[in-house]
């Protein structure tokens, strides 16, 4: 190799590592943030959950113990089922009612579109622990609008804070918070679907609910998995209306109502870190794995 060739493979290799040092540049500060505020709280709490407090002895190594008492621990199913439970009726139910008030408003028969997007949009705005604190004043039956409701009517209307239908409040509550925050996900889909292809079904006598069903459902698919997959996420997070809502309801609620609300129970009142970290964990794991199951099943090709 003569020595040209030889100062050349070198200049070559020097520009290579010119660039990935700039390429690392760029991405260093994102990766440094990352890892500080996300992999490491991540890394510690599973170095809390294999350790155990004694009342002699300190802090000892367990292992995976904490992680076998979790999962025999009737507090933490029931939790973990009341959250699934919440999952699967409330989470349709409010990306039904989102998908028809996107499908009302990116028709363009409504009146007062924008007026009308805006107020559906406006829960959304809301602080969650001020809507949970005003639903919660108006479910009181001794000061709230059902106890005004039965006073003025004579009714005696159930109380939604019972532990029958407190649930169902909350549900309700997630509900009037976030169908307007799916509404604009879906409306954005339904924005970018080419109108020559509503020309198309037009020019074929398609109706209205057949461009529906052929053209407008399949067009905002990905956006129909992606505020599944955020709706999923956050109906095992359910945390700020039942902590709320405790003190309006604290025999409808208890502190393992959630698995949320059992980890910061375990934390902060029963001084178990280990555990409540080890739930933490396994909440984690759970909500992953279910998301991932989600995104597979949504995007998977129909034949």
């Amino acid at each position: 190799m003569t020595v040209p060739q030889v100062t050349a493979r070198g200049a070559a290799a020097a520009r290579r590592r010119r660039r990935g040092l700039a390429g690392w540049q760029f991405v260093g500060p994102f990766m440094a943030v990352f890892a500080l505020v996300f992999l490491a709280p991540i890394g510690y709490s599973i170095y809390l959950s294999l350790y155990r407090q004694r009342l002699i002895g300190g802090t000892s190594f367990v292992g995976l113990e904490n992680y076998q008492r979790a999962l025999t621990d009737p507090q933490f199913w029931s939790a973990l089922g009341r959250v699934s439970l919440f999952l699967a009726v409330q989470v349709p139910i409010m990306l039904f009612l989102a998908l028809l008030v996107a499908l009302a408003v990116d028709s363009g028969r409504l009146h007062g579109m924008r007026f009308f997007r805006v107020g559906v949009f406006l829960p959304y705005a809301v602080p969650a622990v001020v809507a949970t604190l005003m639903w919660g004043f108006l479910y009181g039956t001794q000061f709230g609008l059902v106890g005004s409701l039965n006073d003025a009517l004579g009714l005696t209307l159930p109380s939604p804070l019972t532990p029958e239908l407190i649930l169902l409040s909350i549900g309700n509550i997630v509900t009037w918070e976030f169908v307007g925050y799916n509404m604009v996900i879906f409306y954005s889909a339904l924005r970018v679907v080419p109108t020559s292809l509503y020309e198309a079904a037009a020019i074929d006598g398609a109706g209205q609910f057949r461009i529906i069903r052929a053209i407008k459902l399949p067009a905002i698919r990905g956006a129909l998995v992606v505020a599944t997959i955020f709706s999923v996420i956050g109906s095992f997070q359910l945390f700020n209306e039942p902590a709320i809502l405790k003190d309006l309801a604290p025999n409808a609620i208890t502190t393992y109502f959630t698995p949320n609300l059992y980890a910061y129970s375990l934390s902060f009142s029963g001084q178990q870190f280990n555990y409540a970290a080890t739930v933490a964990v396994l909440m984690g794991l759970i909500t992953m794995a279910i998301a991932y199951l989600v995104q597979l099943r949504g995007m998977r090709r129909e034949p």
